[in-house]
């Protein structure tokens, strides 16, 4: 789970929009890191997010 501080300074890389996180329901040291305002997901792996955009994918809605 990532801290939550952490999350509290974390922003878009694009957009430097907000972020959402979302813990992978078997692993929550995985997860997802969601843009809602630029529609990107960037993935969380090993409680490391991984914020490039050429890496991030667009959100399915």
């Amino acid at each position: 789970m990532l801290d939550k501080q952490l999350l509290e300074i974390l922003a878009c890389p694009k957009c430097k929009g907000d972020l959402e996180y979302k813990p992978d329901a078997d692993d929550d040291t995985n997860g997802r890191l969601i843009c809602h305002q630029c529609k990107l997901v960037y993935k969380v792996e090993d409680d490391i997010p991984i914020m490039l955009i050429d890496e991030a994918e667009a959100l399915e809605e």
